[in-house]
């Protein structure tokens, strides 16, 4: 299952905010949500173009694979010196979606 996140970094729609649970459009708990809004909330943090940020997400199981795109010039911005922030950046996310008992990955993706 492949969905783009809005603002909130959710699909469930406008209101949910850092610590609450994010739901799906059903309401029940998408599974890696807590992950979902700390990575949206850090990639639009960095970029000098947040509106430009998209994150797909690519559910299977108990692992989530996330891919980032954003603006040209905010790919190095995200990834960092020799790929510091980027590391930062997944392993913030493995521990958000450790709470939720989901494994993630991050992955940067070039257009």
């Amino acid at each position: 299952m492949t969905d783009a996140l809005d603002d909130a970094g959710n699909r469930a729609g406008p209101g949910n905010e850092v610590g609450d649970d994010v739901e799906d459009d059903l309401g029940n708990r998408v599974e890696g949500g807590t992950a979902r809004v700390v990575l949206s909330y850090l990639t639009r943090s960095l970029a000098n173009e947040p509106d430009a940020v998209v994150i797909e997400a690519d559910d299977s199981g108990r692992t989530t694979r996330f891919r980032i795109h954003v603006a040209p010039g905010d790919m190095g911005r995200m990834i960092g010196r020799r790929g510091r922030v980027a590391q930062a950046i997944r392993t913030l996310v493995r521990v958000a979606g450790s709470r939720d008992g989901v494994e993630t990955n991050v992955d940067f993706v070039d257009d």
